[in-house]
């Protein structure tokens, strides 16, 4: 096969079971399908091994690919990405439950006096019962945010929702939790 020819008559010899088609279409779009996934999983390794079942669901799938629907480049490089969501779905952060929040919360306080550890077990009681009465998207948007760390960014990447719907979500949560956590204050008063 020539690499001059253009893609559509790479996908078209691969769908024939061409061999070197499918290294001539490997080797010119390896770095952009690689590219894509490591957009997505932020992980170079993970990226490369996205990149080789990318080009294995292609090997598969070249004998349906419309040159009328869209160019090769861009079919492979959605192919790239659907890949990168799918495992990152699959590996998608299992949420906290309010127990493990109030277990790390009471570990991170350094207490010297027993009336200190009453306060600080009551006031995570208090945080658990403000998570556990969250809708469990905003609960796992927020745990992800406070408690692993995960900017809202990868929130939407791990949940598979934009950007925008990831920060509404956390910035809901914290305001149920504000109100809910000054209510209990009023009442403690």
């Amino acid at each position: 096969m020539n690499t001059l020819a253009d893609d559509d008559a790479l996908l078209a010899a691969m769908a024939g079971g061409d061999r070197a088609a499918a290294a001539t279409f490997v080797r010119r779009h390896a770095a952009a399908v690689t590219g894509v996934a490591h957009h997505v999983v932020r992980d170079r390794a993970l990226a490369e091994d996205i990149a080789q079942e990318t080009f294995l669901r292609v090997w598969r799938a070249a004998g349906t690919f419309d040159a009328r629907r869209g160019n090769a480049k861009a079919w492979l490089l959605s192919i790239s990405r659907n890949a990168a969501i799918d495992l990152v779905r699959v590996r998608r952060a299992a949420p906290l439950s309010p127990d493990s929040v109030t277990d790390l919360l009471s570990s991170q306080v350094a207490l010297s006096a027993p009336d200190d550890q009453l306060v600080a077990e009551a006031d995570a009681l208090e945080v658990r019962r403000a998570l556990e009465r969250l809708p469990e998207e905003q609960r796992r948007a927020v745990l992800l945010a406070a408690v692993a760390g995960r900017s809202a960014a990868e929130i939407g990447a791990i949940e598979g929702i934009p950007l925008g719907t990831a920060k509404t979500r956390i910035r809901a949560a914290l305001i149920r939790m504000r109100d809910a956590l000054e209510v209990e204050a009023r009442r403690g008063l």
